[in-house]
């Protein structure tokens, strides 16, 4: 396969500042003009198409499992199949539910009703009014985007609402439901309305049929904040509103008063999370506070700790293996989820004594489980899905009043084959001596083999085994190995892991991803020529950092929606919200960190350091990661002549895609791309 444009055409020569604009002329030419020869090229081998068909079948497989929400008698569904590419909101009842055989009504037929407006609606999700269950705040998408058109729906007749209805232009928007005429709204209301980083900063109580920029204020931040929003907990008895300033994406400030009453300032550290639920105040600090260490849960009654009690009672203490990942709440109890050296673990504990036993819910062996549903306004009932790399999800129920066994309701389809196929976990050193795990799977026959690695290693989030179906019939089928890497930066052992790792300490994420490479090829699962690593977002800052800093361990990167110009980044799109994580460019001791890795500004010209091939991906309607860096990134490399292929989907927002035809068009190119590439160094793709 070529991995450098046709003579015609010369990315490297376009003038950068032209690629800046979103939507300019200029450099949507430019990005189609190199993604069709992409795509050209791509499709010269049969691979992609047959690889885009086995995809989208597993995308639109019916066996699929339907996950579900409740609330009230109702579940609720977000379905996409072949002939609902767009998808479809839906809802039915438990017990057709659990028979096998339920009984859909059909509320929005997105396809139909982007059909008929002539707009390329995704869906972003549905606000409902709780507890009466009667309307929906319905939040819609052009091509993927973050930002949503906000309409209002009635649940009952399965229709918008015309004349008088809430509803919201295209903005990053921020809404709860205060009663059936009066919401609270965060949203851009026109100058002095949003942060730098374009969320909300303002909250206003606002009524039906009025002027919501005439709205009174409830709360107002500073434009230097991520965020404000609002939520109304609508629980019987403990009704409460919950304001939350997001100073950075790591501190913020919260007020709490019941719906009506004034609101007062929940007085902790800017670093400690707090939550609300009933009689309850639960705590989760990132630095040690009232006697709950960092990663710790803390609980007092809320209404002692508003009055100046101090008496904070631990829930959960952390160790060097085991960290919190987060809470979930039924009607009458309590569940943690924790990691114990990247395992999982659901324990539930009664709200009326949260200091009492924790009983922990029977899961299958070497599984990941998280719950994925539960109702505090109508039960006990939990939702917990579980997967492992090579087992496919299971869906079980489980109501915490009669049981801590769940029962398995659905099954998803196996995609791939996974005959042979095993999961290992090693512990790589990294530079500073810090052991850090990842898992890696394939079939163990002492022969070096094509790996995959993907990783992220920020924001706190932790990557977990779980199926890809995707990954599986694409690579494992053909013999690869398949890595995830547990990086500093992430949350897999609570907050200490991840705060050694940002700022100024950033290339530790770097290091640690460097010694994962390293230690699989030192135990001859690869080879350098055999390795690609691929991520997207800050796994795309990961994966170019990698390109350019240590090439020569790797024999293909793919790059998506990456952060490549980290000198610029915070004043693009939502770049401002990041500056906890990365730094400040503007601060001299940070800028320095920051220029020494930014992989924009560290290509080399193949005359001196000879790059692997590079796949750079992004969408143009990305309005989280501004596509600039991932256009920039591939001039850069073009200019340096280094060899780098490019594809900008028009569609899909930070996610890439905004159906499963786009998804199964991306990941069949990605795919099909990363065989052949490394497929000279093992022959054919089908030989193993």
């Amino acid at each position: 396969m070529t991995d450098s444009p046709s003579p015609d055409f010369l990315p490297g020569e376009i003038d950068p500042d032209l690629l800046l604009p979103i939507d300019s002329e200029a450099a949507l030419d430019w990005a189609r003009t190199w993604s069709t020869q992409t795509e050209a090229m791509v499709d010269a081998d049969p691979l992609r198409a047959q690889l885009q068909e086995e995809i989208l079948a597993a995308l639109d497989n019916d066996e699929r499992i339907p996950y579900v929400a409740r609330r009230g008698e109702q579940l609720y569904n977000f379905w996409r199949d072949a002939e609902h590419s767009r998808g479809l909101w839906r809802t039915t009842d438990l017990a057709s539910y659990l028979n096998g055989e339920p009984e859909w009504r059909v509320l929005i037929d997105l396809d139909a009703l982007a059909a008929a407006e002539g707009e390329n609606w995704v869906w972003k999700g549905a606000v409902v009014r709780r507890p009466a269950d009667d309307r929906a705040l319905v939040r819609l998408s052009r091509g993927g985007a973050d930002a949503v058109v906000v309409r209002e729906f009635d649940l009952h007749s399965g229709t918008f609402l015309e004349g008088n209805a809430f509803t919201l232009p295209e903005a990053k928007s921020d809404l709860s439901w205060l009663d059936l005429d009066t919401l609270l709204v965060g949203t851009d209301t026109g100058a002095g309305s949003l942060t730098t980083s374009g969320y909300p900063v303002e909250v206003r109580r606002w009524s039906r049929g009025t002027e919501l920029a005439a709205a009174p204020l409830l709360a107002q931040g500073e434009a230097t904040d991520v965020a404000v929003g609002a939520y109304v907990d609508p629980t019987p008895g403990f009704e409460r509103v919950t304001v939350s300033r997001a100073l950075d994406f790591y501190r913020s400030r919260t007020w709490v008063g019941d719906v009506g009453a004034e609101l007062r300032e929940v007085e902790v550290p800017e670093d400690c999370e707090s939550i609300t639920h009933r009689q309850w105040l639960f705590l989760l600090p990132r630095s040690d506070f009232a006697g709950i260490p960092a990663g710790g849960l803390g609980v007092i009654e809320l209404e002692s700790f508003l009055d100046g009690g101090r008496e904070v009672a631990a829930v959960f203490t952390p160790d060097e293996a085991t960290a919190l990942q987060s809470l979930a709440f039924s009607e009458n109890h309590l569940i943690l989820t924790l990691l114990h050296n990247v395992s999982t673990q659901l324990k539930v504990v009664s709200l009326a004594d949260p200091l009492g036993e924790q009983r922990r819910i029977e899961l299958p062996e070497l599984v990941t489980a998280s719950v994925v549903a539960t109702a505090a306004l109508d039960g006990d009932e939990i939702w917990i899905s579980a997967s492992s790399f090579t087992e496919p999800a299971t869906l079980y129920r489980l109501d915490l009043a009669d049981s801590l066994r769940p029962v398995a309701v659905r099954s998803a389809p196996q995609v791939f084959d996974a005959t042979g196929l095993e999961t290992r976990q090693h512990w790589a050193i990294s530079a500073d001596g810090t052991k850090v795990p990842y898992f890696i799977t394939g079939v163990f026959d002492g022969t070096p083999r094509p790996t995959l690695v993907g990783g992220y290693g920020g924001f706190e989030v932790s990557l977990t085994p779980g199926y890809a179906g995707v990954k599986g019939l694409s690579l494992l089928e053909r013999g690869w190995f398949t890595v995830i890497p547990n990086l500093r930066g992430g949350g897999e052992f609570g907050p200490t892991w991840h705060s050694q790792a940002v700022k100024t300490n950033r290339v530790k994420v770097f290091e640690d991803h460097r010694a994962v490479i390293k230690d699989i090829q030192a135990r001859g699962y690869t080879t350098p020529q055999l390795t690609a690593v691929r991520g997207g977002s800050n796994g795309g800052l990961l994966t170019s950092a990698a390109l350019t800093r240590m090439p020569e361990l790797l024999g293909a990167a793919v790059i998506q929606v990456p952060l490549t110009d980290m000198l610029r980044y915070h004043t693009w799109s939502a770049g401002a919200s990041w500056m906890a994580e990365y730094g400040d460019p503007e601060i001299p001791e940070e800028r320095a960190v920051i220029e020494s890795y930014s992989p924009l500004h560290n290509v080399s010209p193949r005359t001196e350091r000879e790059y692997p091939p590079a796949l750079v991906t992004t969408s143009t309607r990305d309005d989280r990661v501004h596509p600039a860096h991932a256009r920039l990134f591939a001039r850069e490399l073009a200019r340096a002549a280094q060899p780098v292929v490019y594809h900008e989907n028009i569609e899909g927002g930070h996610a890439g895609a905004a159906d499963n035809t786009q998804v199964a068009a991306v990941e069949s190119l990605i795919y099909s791309w990363l065989i052949t590439q490394l497929s000279p160094q093992v022959g054919s793709p089908d030989d193993d």
